[in-house]
């Protein structure tokens, strides 16, 4: 070694998880820190975390509602974070279905983009989304059949969440196409969501491969997990799916 010469090690960079108090977002945040990665999370309340992830050196935790933060806080949240990702959802109660904040997925999209873009990040940093196969990618020229389109139709209607994943996709693939550097995104949509113990093998395609509502497929939340963690690490797995609506199934469902 040479004598006086400096030594840098690689470090790994920090992404904010949101909604990770969620089924799919606790699960999410423990694969990226069992990968070494420094993770940033905004929860209402930590007692919803477990003592083994809030013990966790890597973990910076902050207790406060996201919508309810200035612009100021989001702006700390997100600097120097390399992703973002968004597991937020609607809780399946009544309140939680028709009160509000019915738009809670795309304000908080909304707010976290305008706050990264304030940054001085020197390459665009992911942001990605949890969404829906109900969730048609009409740009990308997907179809459907008139039924599934009747009964989604109803379901925007009905259903506020359903709406508000389907506007907080809208609003990514809108405002930062390729022309925009600041920020590159990808919406995962997962099928019907199921619980799995472990990691399983599993499919991404671009476009979904059966009815999201008469022929629906399984979807474990750890493989949502797994897949976001490695568009967030893999840079490979990224390249491949961003500003896309990439839509992932159980293998063998």
């Amino acid at each position: 070694m040479i004598a006086n010469e400096l030594i840098f090690e690689e470090q790994p960079m920090t992404t904010l998880v949101v909604g990770a108090t969620g089924a799919t977002g606790r699960l999410l945040v423990k694969q990226l820190l069992a990968q070494g990665e420094k993770v940033k999370i905004i929860v209402r309340s930590v007692d919803d975390l477990s003592d083994l992830i809030k013990k966790n050196d890597q973990l910076i935790m902050t207790e406060a509602s996201l919508l309810e933060m200035t612009d100021a806080e989001l702006f700390e949240q997100v600097q120097g974070c390399r992703a973002v990702a968004s597991c937020l959802g609607h809780n399946l109660t009544f309140k939680g279905m028709f009160g509000q904040p019915r738009r809670l997925v795309t304000d908080a999209v909304q707010r976290l983009c305008c706050a990264i873009e304030k940054t001085t990040a020197e390459v665009p940093v992911k942001f990605i989304l949890m969404n829906t196969t109900g969730n048609q990618n009409t740009l990308a020229g997907e179809k459907v059949s008139s039924a599934q389109s009747i009964v989604v139709g109803l379901i925007r209607h009905l259903l506020p969440p359903h709406a508000d994943n389907e506007t907080a996709a809208a609003y990514l693939q809108s405002s930062f196409g390729t022309h925009q550097k600041r920020i590159e995104w990808v919406a995962v949509r997962p099928d019907s969501l199921i619980n799995e113990e472990s990691v399983t093998d599993y499919d991404v395609y671009a476009s979904p491969i059966r009815s999201a509502i008469f022929d629906a497929g399984k979807t474990s939340r750890i493989n949502v997990a797994h897949f976001i963690s490695q568009l967030i690490i893999n840079d490979n797995t990224w390249e491949k799916w961003k500003r896309q609506m990439p839509v992932i199934y159980n293998a063998a469902c």
